[in-house]
């Protein structure tokens, strides 16, 4: 808005980057003329209002660029006259406002453009109404008859009938004359070059515009200069051609009217002549930067006209190089490689058409393209030099060596690009080496120098001696050692790859550092040196002595003993009430209760373990307000805070030195035969390798900021190799989070469901049992800091979910175990942090039969004595569903309105996280009580134990079939099945245990596999009426399968659609990235994030290091992963967030690695992956296939099992599978009846008695 100001003139361009301006007012001012272009770029103005100002005249491109504008008012101003064009532009105009000016007289065709005109206003104007207003009369009556538009102009002159309205006004009353024609045209007789005259005059009022007419076509002056229209109107023709022959009119018209003259004709008199060439153009050769003319000429009636196109007949460039002379020749100058070629020289008149071709060869001395230059290799190696070069003709490149000839043999080849290679250098191939390019033109020679080093094994320059430090210091060990090429040095403790952190580094030339040194840290340290020719080792053992003098930290230990057990237990018990007494209210509460330990046995570890822990950090914040010195995260030493007999205090009033468990495997009848439903006693020599509730394993040394316990990133401004790490939705959301999902061509969704179904029999980290911290009781999810057990995923500052001013998403660390990060014990010493896994390590199908004495019993229904599984409500099909969880109210009942149906009781606590694996769940608790009932048929005289160990022996061994047989083919692929090895029976050696890469980031790949849908599909394999569930609906709703169809319809679905691909690029859906147990005004959270989060709260070491653990190559810059990570967006990705290779955390670089052809998994998952599953069926003494667990015949029947066979006996209702569940197939030709898939024979069991 401008108005009222005194604004006096527009400068062309004043409103430019205005593109969204709808509305201008600049009304009321005082400007004096509208130049050109002073409205350019607003292309969507759509009302401009220029009243009431001073203006006398607009430029005729005043309004240019107007293309949307549909009101203009230019009322109350000064103007006198109108351009014409002024109003051309505005195509959508449809409110004119003229009136009120000084307009007198309207050039016609003024208004004539305006298609969409409405209104236009002309009146209180000084209107001449003259003949020459006439069009404008005749506009108006248009406007009046077409009721589209509405006009008004009045006359002021003459006197006679001022105030008339225009459109009322008639030729007759102005005395306007129509034309009429005075002197007429003849016909006329020309030959070629002769100049004619057409005479035409007329007279009328107002005087007539003559326009003539050629064969009913106006004739334009202007487009040919040999036409001029005279004065008099006379048409005079110069230089007469064979085109200007036809029949001629001419035309006379005023306002009034028109009239013509008859019609006349031109004849043109010639003898036509077919063109033919006088000059051939000729083949010419010529230098490059030469010039060069093909010349061609021709002869002909008419004259032919010369055209040049290249040989394809495709036009000559636009080259200012190249022209046509005058006499019809080619002429280039400065000719270039690219202008040889054919070239057709056109001759054309109206009788005919004629061509002749010619070829320019351009001629080129050889220029090199590519050349070599001096190389240093290792003996042995393989070299390239390569050499390319362009010249005309094509050179020829010759390889010589000290200007003698190459030996000819197979180790020195040149390749047809001109490259020389030569394989398994020798040392006497060093020297210098030319490269030469010949034509017949001239050669050109480039020469290089080849340096061949010596292999050398490493040999050790420094090595390291046994050693006995005091706890509590820190110790370098140093090792370093030469070669060729450079060896790189890693170093091992007891046979485990130590890793870069908190705890140890490795600097560049090869010394160990440990810091803060404990008795945890004594044992064996190995450095091993290797290069690609070998490898040498060199190892020392460290001893670690403790004095017996009191520490800093004694003095505070009782205090803070009690000060620890009341924080932890407030905030458990705030998060208990908070859970347990309501009903779920955000995505955070949904995460916890699905993670709360059902057993009261693992609650009291994590508890112990927390307790622990917080004593220490209590002790460590009194020590340092003491000492007043700032022990900022780096030099933590624990292992010198409190005396060992303290620790012991701590340990036994925390509650941890209750919990170490001691094993009775006595009852060897027992264990025989059968598993625990705890994992102990499969191993008879470490009974607690593979049980529940123990650390997980690892394949590395963990690594913490600080050594113990801190995760890496907790501190946002520490740097890690130069850079910080990124936070981990950003990784998310940059990398990880996908809209669009691939199908897999070859393998269905059931490929994902069989994956976490199996997850949840081999891993359960136990969270902290408090959502609160410790300090003050608050809501993590409310301070986002990073208090324990809080560890907030802080949302970045442009994440499109920062909704309600949401800072951070929820997380809270795993609980630590006893004896570890803080809480370490066994020989009194401090260890890092470990993480308990709350499930047996072995396929037991725990996740149908629990992990603990406790879980199991619940699950049992003990009343019978038949050895079954408790059942819940049965459905109409007569199949039971799972029975209801009892006890407080739970995540499923999170919303009246949607459910009134409380959580399924399985195996495992997480059985209803989303229906899929609830339909699983109820598939073999089906399995479990159908052998049951059919082994008790069987053999009437066994009790329900019997019963029982027997079946979940079969059903443990069903599974254990259905993953290393029918699934894991599958993920693995031919190569990852190689490396997997065959089975060669139980190996004691071998600890079955789950390791932490396995469980927090490995495993986790399965979630690349989910589809953003369940499928539900009816008995025909059509939707069911409910539809399709988006998964985020899928999330604890087990009412769903009580009250929409059962479990058929998502197990069709299953098996019946396609899975999601695994493309690098499309990593997790978004409903698993941004809307995970999402609920209403809550912040959804975001598996990606918490995966990579998860494993930082676990220590796990970067990708880097477990390339090097898998034998890939070392990487020390990102363009180094392009074998394994060949999209280079990704790779550019990855530098713009962790900065340094050495930083990528494991779990997403796992996912962006590209896949091993015929396998589902990139190389360094696939080498994790078949490692971790080699020990758990190498160190399973109760593996099925182990001679002896189940006869031969047992196990023949065992293996003809499928899940198809588990679909068919437990669906409700399912009666046509695949053979294979996994494949794709097509329905229905690709499926079978249930009758035609092999059953597992039972009588194998039958008990033959005497």
């Amino acid at each position: 808005d401008l108005r009222f100001n005194r604004i006096k003139e527009i400068q062309p361009g004043e409103f430019r980057r205005l593109k969204n301006l709808n509305t201008l007012l600049l009304n009321n001012n005082q400007i004096k003329r509208i130049p050109s272009g002073a409205f350019e770029d607003l292309e969507n103005l759509k009302y401009l209002y220029l009243y009431k100002n001073e203006i006398q005249s607009i430029d005729r491109q005043a309004f240019k660029g107007l293309a949307s504008l549909e009101q203009l008012y230019l009322h109350f101003n000064q103007i006198e006259t109108l351009e014409p064009e002024s109003f051309t532009h505005l195509p959508k105009l449809e409110r004119l406002f003229l009136h009120n000016n000084r307009i007198a007289h309207l050039i016609p065709g003024t208004f004539s453009h305006l298609e969409s005109m409405k209104r236009l206003r002309l009146d209180s104007n000084a209107l001449h109404c003259d003949c020459e207003i006439l069009w404008l009369a005749e506009l108006l009556k248009t406007y009046a008859e077409s009721g589209n538009a509405q006009a008004a102009a009045t006359c002021e002159y003459p006197r006679r009938i001022q105030g008339r309205s225009v459109a009322t006004i008639t030729p007759e009353e102005l005395n306007c004359e129509r034309p009429r024609i005075t002197s007429e045209p003849q016909d006329v007789d020309v030959t070629s070059g002769n100049t004619v005259y057409f005479t035409c005059r007329a007279e009328g009022n107002p005087k007539p515009e003559i326009i003539w007419l050629r064969n009913n076509n106006e004739l334009s002056m202007k487009e040919d200069s040999r036409l001029n229209l005279l004065d008099d109107g006379t048409l005079m023709i110069q230089n007469t051609q064979e085109t200007d022959q036809g029949i001629y009119q001419c035309m006379a018209k005023n306002v009034a009217g028109e009239v013509k003259t008859q019609e006349v004709t031109l004849r043109y008199f010639e003898s036509p002549a077919r063109p033919s060439f006088v000059i051939h153009p000729q083949n010419t050769e010529v230098l490059v930067g030469e010039s060069v003319t093909l010349e061609c000429s021709a002869t002909g009636h008419p004259q032919p006209r010369i055209t040049w196109t290249k040989g394809d007949r495709t036009p000559l460039p636009n080259d200012p190089r190249i022209t046509i002379t005058p006499s019809g020749g080619l002429y280039i100058q400065n000719v270039k490689q690219e202008d040889s070629g054919e070239y057709t020289c056109f001759a054309t008149n109206s009788i005919d058409n004629i061509y002749a071709t010619a070829y320019i060869i351009v001629q080129a001395l050889p220029q090199f393209t590519v050349t070599p230059q001096d190389k240093t290799v290792i003996e042995g190696q393989t070299v390239d030099f390569p050499c390319e070069a362009q010249g005309y003709p094509q050179p020829v490149i010759a390889w010589t060596k000290g200007g003698g000839q190459l030996s000819v043999d197979r180790r020195h080849l040149v390749l047809s690009s001109g490259t020389l290679r030569i394989s398994r250098v020798a040392l006497h191939d060093q020297g210098q080496y030319e490269c030469q390019a010949v034509n017949i033109i001239g050669s050109q020679r480039i020469v290089v120098y080849l340096t061949v080093q010596p292999r050398v094994t490493p040999v050790f320059a420094s090595v390291p001696s046994d050693m006995t430090v005091e706890v509590g210091t820190n110790v370098q060990i140093p090792c370093s050692a030469q070669g060729e090429p450079e060896p790189v040095i890693t170093w091992n403790k007891d046979g485990v790859q130590v890793t870069e952190s908190g705890k140890f580094h490795v600097s560049p030339e090869g010394f160990l550092t440990i810091r803060d040194v404990g008795t945890a840290d004594e044992g064996r340290y190995e450095c091993v040196a290797r290069n690609t020719i070998g490898y040498s080792s060199v190892s020392m053992v460290l001893s670690v002595n403790v004095p017996n003098v009191s520490r800093n930290g004694d003095p505070f230990v009782q205090t803070s003993i009690v000060e620890a057990i009341a924080t932890v237990d407030r905030a458990i018990n705030s998060t208990r009430t908070h859970l347990f007494d309501s009903r779920p209210r955000s995505p955070n509460d949904l995460l916890a209760l699905f993670r709360y330990p059902r057993d009261p046995y693992t609650v009291e570890q994590a508890r112990a373990g927390e307790i622990f822990e917080r004593t220490l950090q209590l002790i460590q914040d009194h020590v340092q307000d003491g000492l007043m010195v700032d022990l900022n995260g780096t030099s933590y030493h624990y292992n010198d805070l409190v005396s060992p007999q303290y620790l012991n205090l701590i340990a036994n009033l925390s509650g941890c030195t209750a919990h170490r468990r001691v094993n009775n495997c006595s009852d060897m009848c027992f264990h025989q035969k059968y598993r625990t439903h705890d994992g102990t006693c499969n191993n008879l020599q470490h009974p607690m390798w593979g049980a529940s509730l123990t650390a997980f394993e690892r394949l590395l040394k963990s690594v913490y900021e600080n050594g113990f316990n801190l995760p890496r990133g907790i501190e946002p401004r520490r740097l890690s190799n130069g850079y910080a790490l990124p936070m981990p939705r950003l990784v998310s959301t940059t990398l990880i989070g996908t809209e669009t999902v691939t199908p897999d061509d070859q393998y269905t969704h059931m490929l994902m469901q069989w994956g976490q179904f199996l997850d949840h029999d081999l891993d359960l980290t136990v969270a902290a049992l408090s959502e609160a911290r410790f300090s003050d009781g608050q809501h993590c999810s409310s301070v986002c800091t990073n208090d324990p057990p809080c560890f907030s995923i802080m949302i970045p500052p442009n994440d499109p979910r920062v909704r309600n001013g949401a800072r951070c998403m929820f997380f809270v660390r795993s609980s630590p175990v006893c004896g570890s990060g803080m809480t370490s014990l066994l020989m009194n010493s401090v260890y890092p942090r470990e993480q308990i896994n709350q499930l047996t390590s072995y396929i037991d199908a725990s996740n149908v039969y629990g992990s603990s004495d406790h879980e199991a019993l619940e699950i049992r229904d003990l009343a019978s004595q038949r050895g079954l599984l408790r059942q819940g409500i049965v459905q109409r099909s007569g199949k039971p569903l799972l029975p209801f969880a009892t006890g407080p109210p739970t995540e499923c009942m999170r919303d009246e309105n949607e459910s009134p149906i409380p959580c399924f009781l399985a195996g495992d606590q997480r059985s209803n996280e989303q229906l899929g694996l609830t339909s699983i769940h109820t598939l073999w608790f089906r399995e479990h009580n159908r052998i049951a009932t059919e082994l008790l048929k069987l053999n009437p005289h066994w009790d329900g134990d019997t019963i029982y160990h027997e079946t979940r022996k079969i059903v443990g061994a069903e599974m254990q079939h259905i993953t290393f047989s029918h699934w894991l083919p599958k993920i693995f692929g031919e190569v990852g099945m190689k490396m997997l090895g065959e089975y060669r029976g139980y190996d004691p050696s071998v600890n079955s245990g789950i390791t932490n890469e396995f469980a927090t980031a490995a495993f986790r790949f399965g979630h690349t596999l989910i589809n953003p849908f369940l499928y539900r599909l009816d008995e025909n394999f059509e939707p069911i009426p409910q539809g399709h569930l988006p998964l985020h609906k899928a999330f604890f709703s087990p009412f769903r399968i009580v009250n929409e169809g059962g479990i058929d319809p998502l197990l069709r679905g299953f098996f019946g659609v396609a899975g999601k691909m695994r493309v690098p690029s499309q990593l997790l859906n978004t409903e698993l990235t941004e809307r995970l147990f999402s609920m209403a005004r809550t912040v959804a959270l975001d598996l990606a994030a918490m995966n990579i989060q998860r494993g930082r709260d676990h220590g796990i070491p970067p990708y880097h290091d477990f390339r090097v653990y898998c034998n890939l190559s070392s990487a020390q810059t990102f363009e180094d992963l392009k074998n394994e990570i060949k999209n280079p967006e990704i790779r550019e990705k990855l530098s713009r967030l962790y900065g340094s290779p050495l930083n990528v955390d494991l779990f997403p670089a796992l996912m962006v690695e590209d896949l091993v052809p015929g396998s589902r998994l990139g190389p360094t998952l696939m080498c994790l992956l078949s490692t971790q599953f080699r020990r758990i069926r190498d160190g399973d003494r109760l593996w099925y296939e182990n001679p002896g667990v189940f006869t031969p015949a047992q196990l023949t029947q065992i293996k003809q099992t499928s899940l198809a066979r588990v679909l068919c006996d437990n669906g409700d209702n399912i009666t046509r599978v695949q053979h294979d569940v996994f494949k794709v197939a097509e329905f229905p030709h690709g499926y079978s009846n249930c009758e035609d898939i092999p059953k597992l024979d039972l009588r194998m069991w039958q008990d033959c008695c005497e």
